[in-house]
């Protein structure tokens, strides 16, 4: 299958084909007689998962990772595991994180309505002070 084969049935650009090469996270085609990108079926399977892997935060060097686990093993549960318990942690922080940083955005704003008299910007004042 050539490149935009590939990449219509995968739901990516063609550059993303090319960029998941060089990262190594998809292996080079071999090429056609013309020299076209000559991608096995299996291509098709391989960057669904980074995909999928992308959109439940993991990073393509952790996807590197899943591949490999994906690959087989007797270790890759345990091991796939362990990296999912590890991004599950982090997105909880950042989650825990962005409530913090809403709440704090809501307050702020709410100060927007005191007396024109006792402010400038209540907003900016507040981003000013040390606490």
């Amino acid at each position: 299958m050539r490149s935009g084969e590939l990449a219509s049935s995968a739901g990516v650009n063609v550059q993303t084909l090319r960029y998941y090469e060089r990262r190594g996270l998809l292996a080079e085609p071999a090429r056609s007689g013309s020299g076209y990108r000559a991608y096995p079926g299996e291509a098709v399977r391989i960057v669904r998962f980074i995909r999928r892997a992308q959109r439940l935060g993991f990073t393509l060097a952790e996807v590197e990772t899943l591949l490999g686990l994906a690959g087989g093993g007797p270790d890759r549960c345990a091991a796939t595991r362990a990296l999912a318990t590890e991004k599950l942690s982090d997105l909880e922080n950042r989650i825990a994180e962005l409530c913090f940083m809403r709440d704090s955005l809501r307050n702020l704003v709410r100060t927007c309505g005191r007396p024109a008299a006792q402010r400038d910007c209540p907003l900016l004042g507040e981003l000013e002070e040390e606490r």
